[in-house]
């Protein structure tokens, strides 16, 4: 689905404004990182995008769906549509592996036999298969971070939004994720990622959309984490 953002402002009150006249549109299949400073607004851009949050102006349009005008039960079916991942990964505690990603879809009322076929094919994927029992707290945080995308994409969603998904992770794992997410990417969903690893954006060259103060400041094709002027 492509995403098209246009004239954008989001103020918090009373008078804080997260992001100011932004246009960008990203089409299907584009794999985009969101860079800038803490406080730039990326994580406002994400959470606009799944309408948790409603533009003060301007229009969000993601395929065919005007995100201001959906309705309760039209939200609750475009969010299916929408897969997060956090840099804290938020999976519960109290289920193992299958349980976290078997869930996700049991609570929109996936038919069982599906449940199982969808969350096999998934763990089998992401190389999880043998850690399918454990437990979060038995992970280490690169499988915790695997479970965490692996629940996202297990419904097979057209856009995934990664927010800082290599932020407490080792440069090993970190490279392994990142080559997840190109492989998630590569099979035709739309991935953005917000990120401060100037690292992974170098190393694995995409289009980088830069947000300072709120303003998109550049958008470059195979861009590196910061402009060529500012080296």
């Amino acid at each position: 689905m492509e995403i098209r953002i246009s004239g954008v402002t989001k103020q918090f009150y009373p008078d804080i404004v997260a992001l100011r006249d932004v246009y960008l549109t990203i089409p299907q299949g584009d794999f985009v990182y969101l860079v800038g400073p803490t406080g730039s607004g990326k994580t406002t851009l994400m959470r606009l995008i799944t309408r948790e949050l409603v533009p003060t102006k301007g229009q969000i349009t993601v395929g065919d769906c005007n995100l201001r005008s959906l309705g309760a039960i039209d939200l609750a079916y475009y969010r299916r549509d929408i897969g997060v991942v956090f840099q804290d990964f938020r999976l519960i505690e109290g289920l193992t592996v299958y349980e976290n990603i078997s869930f996700v879809q049991e609570a929109i009322g996936m038919p069982k036999n599906l449940v199982r076929e969808r969350t096999g094919e998934i763990l089998d994927r992401l190389g999880l298969w043998r850690r399918r029992h454990l437990y979060p707290e038995q992970l280490s945080g690169g499988e915790q971070q695997r479970v965490a995308i692996a629940r996202a994409m297990v419904n097979c969603p057209g856009i995934l939004l990664a927010d800082e998904p290599t932020g407490n992770l080792d440069l090993a794992t970190a490279e392994d994720i990142m080559s997840i997410l190109l492989s998630i990417n590569a099979s035709g969903t739309t991935v953005l990622v917000a990120t401060h690893n100037q690292y992974i954006v170098d190393e694995f060259r995409q289009r980088v959309v830069g947000i300072r103060r709120g303003r998109v400041v550049r958008d470059e094709r195979k861009g590196r984490y910061e402009a060529d002027g500012d080296l």
